[in-house]
């Protein structure tokens, strides 16, 4: 944890923040509902299409994805680049951003493998 008190205190950026400046809260806003992290996954496994995230065997809810792909992009950790015209559809990507998230969600894999009984790791790249 000495990683968290590399920062100058004074250093104020004049930014205000929901609950509090805390990394921890911040980032938990941002990542820590029961979803965001699958989406995140599904992306370092090679899905890149809505379809592609529906399929995951989680069974994520369609107004839910959509919200959670909105959120991920309007933060900078994943970008879109539409592939089809005709209807409008799109393909996803982590961004810079969204791949420093790699090792995050590599340690909780890894914890869960560890910790919760049961949990298999699925190492294919296509689910």
């Amino acid at each position: 944890m000495s990683k968290l008190n590399n920062k100058d205190p004074k250093s104020d950026t004049g930014r205000s923040f929901a609950r509090s400046p805390c990394p921890i809260t911040n980032t938990l806003d941002l990542l820590g509902d029961k979803w965001t992290l699958i989406l995140i996954r599904d992306l370092f496994f090679g899905k890149r299409t809505y379809g592609d995230f529906q399929s995951s065997p989680e069974g994520i809810p369609t107004n839910i994805l959509a919200e959670r792909l909105k959120r991920l992009l309007e933060n900078g950790i994943i970008s879109k680049e539409a592939y089809q015209d005709r209807p409008v559809r799109y393909a996803y990507t982590l961004t810079k951003k969204g791949e420093a998230l790699g090792p995050i969600v590599e340690e909780i894999a890894v914890w869960g493998l560890k910790y919760i009984e049961g949990t298999e790791a699925n190492l294919s790249k296509t689910n």
